[in-house]
C-alpha cells in the first residue's frame, strides 16, 4: 500500500469516530432534557439508549435512572438504580443513592432499614444535610413510636367505674364543657387509677382548657 492511501484510511476513519461522540453527546443532552421536563418515562427511554445503543454506563447513569424510575412510581426498578449507584467511587453521588434508597423504604414503612440507608449516606458524606436531617427525624419518630408502644402496653385495663367517668366526660365534650369533662376526669383518676387509661384523652381536654382560658 502506497504512502498515498495509507494516508487515506486514516482520515478516513476519523469521521466515523467524530459522529459517534457527537450522536452520544446529542443523546446525553436529550435525556438530561427529557429529565429536565419531568417527562419521566421518556426520561428512562432516553437514559437506556446510552447503555443499549452506545454501551455507555456510570454510576451517574444509574442515579438518574434512579430518580426518572421513582419520579415514574417504578420504585422496584428506582431502589435497584440506587443500589447500582450507591457504590460509585464518588462518595457525594453515593451518599445521595443511599439517601433516596431510604426515603424509598421509608414510605414502604420499612423503617430500620431506611434508617441504615441515611446512615450509610452520611458515612459516605457527612456533609450531606439532606441524608442528616432524613436520619434524625426518623430516628426521632421512631423513637416517639417506640415509647407510645410501651406506654400503651403499661396501660391499665379500665376498670367498670372509670368506663363510667369516661362515657360522662364525652357527654360534657359534646355539650362543649371541656373544663367540666376534665374536673370529672381527674376526680375520677384520685378515686381509681385504672382511669389513666384515658391519659391521652385527659391531656387532649388539658390544652383544650388551656386554649380556652387563653
Amino acid at each position: 500500500m502506497s504512502w498515498t492511501k495509507l494516508t487515506l484510511a486514516f482520515f478516513l476513519l476519523i469521521p466515523a469516530s467524530w459522529t459517534r461522540v457527537s450522536r452520544l453527546n446529542a443523546a446525553i443532552d436529550l435525556a438530561a432534557e427529557s429529565y429536565a421536563k419531568t417527562e419521566y418515562e421518556q426520561s428512562i427511554a432516553n437514559h437506556l439508549v446510552l447503555i443499549d445503543e452506545f454501551g455507555y454506563a456510570s454510576p451517574a447513569l444509574d442515579f438518574n435512572l434512579g430518580l426518572s424510575h421513582h419520579y415514574a412510581e417504578k420504585l422496584d426498578e428506582a431502589a435497584g438504580y440506587y443500589d447500582k449507584a450507591s457504590i460509585a467511587p464518588d462518595k457525594i453521588l453515593a451518599s445521595f443513592a443511599f439517601n433516596q434508597g431510604g426515603v424509598l423504604l421509608g414510605n414502604k414503612k420499612e423503617y430500620e432499614p431506611a434508617l441504615n440507608k441515611f446512615k450509610s449516606a452520611l458515612i459516605q458524606d457527612p456533609t450531606n444535610e439532606v441524608a442528616r436531617y432524613n436520619y434524625e427525624l426518623l430516628s426521632r419518630w421512631m423513637q416517639r413510636d417506640e415509647d407510645r408502644k410501651n406506654e400503651d402496653q403499661n396501660k391499665p385495663e379500665p376498670s367498670d367505674f372509670a368506663k363510667r367517668k369516661k362515657a360522662e366526660a364525652d357527654r360534657l365534650v359534646e355539650q362543649f364543657r371541656f373544663k367540666d369533662a376534665l374536673n370529672l376526669m381527674n376526680d375520677a383518676l384520685q378515686q381509681d387509677e385504672t382511669v389513666a387509661a384515658y391519659q391521652d384523652f385527659i391531656t387532649s381536654l388539658q390544652e383544650i382548657t388551656e386554649i380556652d382560658e387563653q
